[in-house]
């Protein structure tokens, strides 16, 4: 491709990016080694990866953008900007009201930004005559080394995506071609001696900078975990019942973050540190008319309630009693453990070795029986 028209490419790229309503655009190339692939599989090797046993099955198309698509010459990544209007962090002094990770309190961000990058691609298709692949976060392509080789940010400490205009705080997405377009620079990594998103992981989940155990990662345990949370991790979830936001929202490169609204995802007042006592009372019915079109709904009641029960038990709130107290008979163990272990955090010594010898004989599940076995 001539020089000239390798530029005119690129300038109608970033058009299109933002007429599709992308925040930021930034392209790299995709055919290119790299060693990220390498990095994944040490990861995962050393058990990092927890229960999502699709990031193993998934490894060999993880490796290099190429292994999704053998013909990718470029790739275009873009991004939304979701920074909050407020510090994420105060919102865990209200310890009866619940905390919902930023990301997840508006529409789901997958099926807002696939509908921006298939408008974005398919105007690419039409106006450079290039075959196109899009992808957002749920398919096998490692989008946040891709952004980083673009040039919009680099891998912080936490693993995450920092934008010196945007902070921690970008959805990306991706665009893979069959054509090369002028690529940007690599962004270079400004985290300098700075550690406080180390340093603030309420369960110690970096085990080294750039290295992340998602076993002991809230986010991966409010979300991606089914079943018992361990007892080892519950104290430090407070009230945090989908995701964690500490490490990202304590970065210091959140200062220079742009508060532009354009193409900014917005969040919806009501999911916003909700009372813990309203969403212990929810039905399946009310969970996914309160949930519709947030990506909460897809972890679903049970998994949702565990965590409301162990935000409960941190609130050193005793007006909730009543409302974990009904979580004890929930038709899931998981739930049912949960609120035993909240119900222990709030009631004395006596009322709650009371409350062990009227239900811990109605109780048939082996680890329901052990919780209430571990609390007396």
């Amino acid at each position: 491709m001539a020089t000239s028209t390798f530029s005119a490419a690129r300038a109608r790229v970033d058009a299109l990016a933002s007429e599709a309503g992308f925040s930021a655009t930034r392209v790299a190339s995709a055919h290119a080694p790299w060693e990220h692939g390498d990095r994944l599989s040490e990861a995962i090797d050393k058990g990092h990866h927890g229960t999502m046993a699709w990031m193993e099955t998934t490894l060999e198309r993880r490796r290099h953008p190429t292994a999704m698509w053998a013909q990718a010459k470029s790739a275009i990544i873009v991004g939304v900007n979701y920074g909050p209007d407020r510090d994420p962090l105060e919102a865990l002094k209200r310890t009866s009201s619940g905390t919902i990770s930023v990301y997840a309190q508006g529409d789901d961000y997958h099926d807002i930004i696939k509908k921006r990058l298939k408008a974005f691609a398919g105007a690419l298709h039409r106006d450079l005559s290039c075959e196109v692949k899009v992808f957002v976060d749920t398919a096998p392509l490692m989008e946040k080394p891709l952004a980083a080789r673009a040039g919009l940010g680099w891998q912080g400490k936490h693993t995450n995506l920092v934008s010196r205009a945007f902070g921690s705080w970008l959805f990306l997405g991706c665009v893979l071609l069959d054509i090369e377009i002028e690529p940007d620079a690599p962004e270079v990594d400004h985290c300098g001696s700075c550690t406080a998103c180390l340093d603030i992981c309420p369960t110690g989940a970096f085990p080294a900078p750039y290295q992340l155990d998602a076993r002991r990662c809230i986010s991966y345990l409010t979300i991606e975990h089914d079943g018992s949370i361990p007892i080892e991790f519950r104290a430090a979830m407070g009230n945090r019942i989908y995701g964690c936001d500490d490490c990202l929202a304590v970065c210091p490169w959140n200062k220079f973050a742009s508060t532009a609204k354009e193409a900014k995802l917005q969040a919806r007042s009501e999911l916003q540190s909700p009372d813990l006592s309203f969403l212990a009372g929810l039905d399946d019915t009310a969970f996914r008319q309160l949930f519709a079109k947030n990506p909460v709904k897809r972890i679903g009641l049970a998994r949702f309630l565990r965590n409301v029960a162990i935000a409960i038990g941190n609130s050193g709130d005793v007006g909730l009693i009543d409302s974990v107290r009904n979580l004890m008979f929930h038709d899931r163990p998981m739930v049912r453990g949960a609120a035993i272990w909240a119900m222990r955090q709030l009631l004395d010594d006596r009322e709650f070795a009371a409350l062990a010898h009227a239900q811990r004989q109605l109780e048939s599940d082996i680890n329901v029986v052990a919780e209430w076995d571990e609390r007396l």
